[in-house]
């Protein structure tokens, strides 16, 4: 596994005729892996030739510099769980893949005002942004996202239809501990009791009738919540314990 932290020895790599033309999969991430993103390393690692893994925590994406700072840090962790499924790991610093110092990004004016984008401003600018710069830097022919991003995922789907990209973007289905709650690297910041009560956000989003008793039972269950809304036969939530932001979506 051969790990680039600076985009020049990347992009050099990547031009090499050593590379050759093999069919690339690629993962992006922000890091903090778990056993969900280990799954999409384990898909593209069957479908590909090649793999390429991106850890970086991207700050545009953050509309809350406390929740950027907070964000887990854990790069030699992640590199070993990577380990015997990724060929490649880009890591590059901030000032690196912004240096034109975000001066230059993508906006989708429709879907990315809604749910999260309502919640977050800006935050879908952000993840177009660094997508698409990383989809430029590792010109993959798949690029493989989890399903539990649901809004972003057909953002990025959008995106990639609407510029022309030659990339096939692959949902894959949302990893889930044994009592049902998505796994997330937010969940490690939950206390013992909150991380009890966050198996809760699952269960009443499939079992509550409509996504207005769904968020009723959700207060009352202690969840503060930035809203439940049902399209396109999926149940979107996104709600607050202990201080943590989680989101979900589960298949009506």
């Amino acid at each position: 596994m051969h790990v680039f932290t600076q985009l020049s020895a990347w992009q050099a790599a990547r031009a090499a005729s050593e590379f050759g033309n093999p069919s690339v999969g690629f993962v992006p991430t922000m890091g903090a892996l778990h056993a969900g993103h280990r799954a999409l390393l384990a898909r593209a690692r069957a479908e590909n030739d090649c793999v390429v893994l991106s850890i970086f925590v991207n700050p545009t994406q953050f509309d809350d510099p406390t929740d950027l700072d907070r964000y887990p840090r854990t790069l030699a962790a992640d590199l070993e769980l990577a380990e015997g499924l990724a060929d490649y790991v880009i890591a590059p610093a901030a000032a690196e893949l912004y240096a034109d110092k975000y001066g230059y990004r993508v906006t989708e004016s429709i879907l990315s005002l809604r749910w999260e984008g309502a919640h977050r401003p800006g935050h879908f600018d952000g993840v177009l942004t660094v997508v698409l710069k990383l989809l430029n830097l590792v010109q993959p022919r798949r690029a493989y996202f989890g399903e539990k991003d649901w809004q972003q995922l057909q953002l990025v789907r959008g995106m990639a239809r609407a510029y022309f990209l030659p990339v096939e973007i692959v949902a894959c289905p949302t990893i889930r501990e044994p009592d049902g709650l998505a796994l997330s690297s937010r969940n490690r910041r939950l206390t013992a009791e909150g991380r009890t009560r966050a198996a809760d956000f699952p269960r009443i989003l499939r079992a509550a009738p409509t996504a207005v008793a769904a968020a009723t039972a959700l207060q009352s269950a202690g969840f503060s919540v930035d809203y439940v809304d049902d399209t396109d036969g999926v149940r979107l939530g996104a709600v607050r314990i202990d201080g943590v932001r989680l989101i979900d979506n589960v298949r009506l």
